[in-house]
C-alpha cells in the first residue's frame, strides 16, 4: 500500500508535488508559531508581566509582519516562493534558538527581538503557501474560480486548525517540559522540516519574468486596497480580545490552567479552521455578488459580537460559547476574503498582490494585539469585546466599496 501512495505522489504533475511540500512546510512551521504564541503570554504572565507588557512582546512580531509581507512579496516575484519559504523556515529556527537562554536573559527587549525574527518567518512562509495557490489552480484545472476558491479555503483551514493545535501543545508543554524545553523541542523540528525543504523543493514558483522594480510593492488596483482595508479591520477585531485579553481573563478571573487555557484557543482555532475549509459551501448560502456577499457576513459578524459584548461575564460558559459561535462566523469571513485576494492578485506578479494584502492582515493584528493588552488593563475584556463590535462593523461597511461583479 505504501509504494501505491508514493506511486500517486510521483505521478502527479510537478507543480502539484512541489505544492504539497510547500503546504507541509507551512504546515510544520504554523504548529510551532501557535505553541510559541501561547507558550510567550503564559510563561511571561507566570512572571509576573502585565497584560500591557505582554501585548508589548507581540509588537515586533506584527510589526514587522507589515514589512515583511510588502518585501516579501516583492522578493518572491524577483527568486521565487520556494526560496522565500526556506529562508522563513530558517529564521523561526533562529528566532527559537533565541529563547533558549536562561531565564535571567529573557528581557523584555531580547524577547521582543526574537519574536521580530519570528514575525518575519512567519509572513514569509504564509506569503509564499498563499501565493501558491494562484500559480498552481490553473495549470490544474480549467474551472478556474471554484477550483480557486476551494484550494484556498482548504489551505487556510488547515493551517488555522493546526494554529489551533499549537496553542494546545505550547499549553502542554508549558507544563510538561518548562518553557525552554518546549522551545528547544520546537526548534529540532523545524531544521527537520528544513532540511526536507532544501533537499525536496525545487523550481522557481511564482518567480516573475520581469523583474519587478521595488517601488511597485504598493498596489494600484482599487479593489485590491478596499479589500486590505476591510481585512484589516476584521483580524484587529479578533486580535483586540484574543491575543491577550482571553488567556489572561481565563487565568486571572476564573482560575484556568495553563493547559487549559491552551485547550480552549487550540479548541477556538482547530474549530475555525475547520469552518474555513467549508466556507465555500457556507458563502453559497447568501446569493449575490463578491460585495453583497463580503459586507453581509461581516455584518453578520459584528451583531454578534455586540451580543458578545453584553453577556455578563460571569457567566463563562455563555461567553464560551459566544465566542467558539465567533469563530464560525470569523472563519467564512476570513476565508471568503482569502480568495477573494487570490482572485484580484495578477496572474504574473501574485506574491506582490498578496504580500500587500497580508500587509494589512499583520497591521490589523498589530493593532488589535496593542489594543488587546491596554484595553483589558484598564477596561476589562467587556471593553475589547465593544471594540471588536465596532472594527467589524466597519469592515462591512468598507466591503459596500469593493466591485459588484461576482467573484
Amino acid at each position: 500500500m505504501a509504494e501505491s501512495l508514493l506511486d500517486k505522489v510521483k505521478a502527479l504533475p510537478f507543480e502539484v508535488r512541489q505544492y504539497m511540500l510547500i503546504t507541509g512546510n507551512y504546515w510544520a512551521f504554523t504548529v510551532t508559531d501557535g505553541a510559541l504564541r501561547m507558550l510567550v503570554v503564559m510563561y511571561f504572565h507566570q512572571l509576573g508581566y502585565s497584560p500591557l507588557e505582554i501585548a508589548m512582546l507581540f509588537l515586533f512580531y506584527e510589526a514587522f509582519g507589515v514589512v515583511t509581507n510588502l518585501v516579501g512579496g516583492w522578493l518572491g516575484a524577483r527568486l521565487g516562493l520556494n526560496r522565500t519559504m526556506n529562508v522563513g523556515l530558517g529564521l523561526q529556527i533562529v528566532a527559537l534558538a533565541m529563547l533558549m537562554v536562561p531565564a535571567s536573559m529573557l528581557t523584555v527587549v531580547w524577547v521582543m527581538a526574537a519574536q521580530a525574527l519570528s514575525g518575519i518567518a512567519k509572513d514569509l512562509n504564509k506569503m509564499s503557501a498563499k501565493s501558491a495557490v494562484k500559480v498552481l489552480v490553473p495549470a490544474t484545472s480549467a474551472n478556474a474560480n471554484s477550483a480557486l476558491y476551494r484550494w484556498v479555503a482548504m489551505l487556510t483551514g488547515s493551517k488555522n486548525a493546526l494554529k489551533g493545535l499549537g496553542f494546545f501543545v505550547g499549553g502542554v508543554l508549558l507544563t510538561l517540559i518548562g518553557f525552554r524545553g518546549a522551545v528547544i523541542a520546537m526548534a529540532v523540528m523545524l531544521a527537520v522540516v528544513l532540511l526536507l525543504s532544501l533537499w525536496r523543493l525545487k523550481g522557481d514558483l511564482g518567480k516573475q519574468k520581469v523583474k519587478p522594480k521595488f517601488t511597485e510593492i504598493f498596489s494600484k488596483s482599487r479593489a485590491i486596497n478596499v479589500l486590505s482595508a476591510a481585512r484589516f479591520c476584521l483580524f484587529a477585531s479578533r486580535d483586540v480580545w484574543f491575543v491577550v485579553a482571553l488567556p489572561v481573563f481565563l487565568y486571572d478571573q476564573h482560575g484556568w490552567s495553563h493547559w487549559t487555557v491552551g485547550g480552549l484557543l487550540a479548541t477556538w482555532i482547530i474549530g475555525y479552521g475547520g469552518v474555513q475549509t467549508q466556507a465555500p459551501k457556507l458563502t453559497a448560502l447568501l446569493k449575490g455578488d463578491a460585495r453583497t456577499i463580503t459586507a453581509g457576513w461581516a455584518a453578520a459578524l459584528a451583531v454578534l459580537a455586540i451580543l458578545l459584548a453584553l453577556l455578563p461575564l460571569a457567566q463563562v460558559g455563555w461567553l464560551v460559547v459566544g465566542l467558539l459561535a465567533f469563530g464560525v462566523l470569523f472563519a467564512v469571513n476570513s476565508s471568503w476574503h482569502s480568495y477573494l485576494i487570490v482572485h484580484y492578485a495578477r496572474a504574473d506578479g501574485v506574491s506582490m498582490d498578496v504580500g500587500f494584502y497580508y500587509m494589512a492582515n499583520a497591521m490589523g493584528r498589530l493593532v488589535g494585539t496593542l489594543l488587546s493588552g491596554w484595553l483589558y488593563m484598564a477596561y476589562g475584556l467587556s471593553a475589547c469585546l465593544w471594540v471588536a463590535a465596532a472594527l467589524v462593523a466597519a469592515s462591512a461597511v468598507m466591503a459596500l466599496a469593493l466591485p459588484k461583479q461576482v467573484a
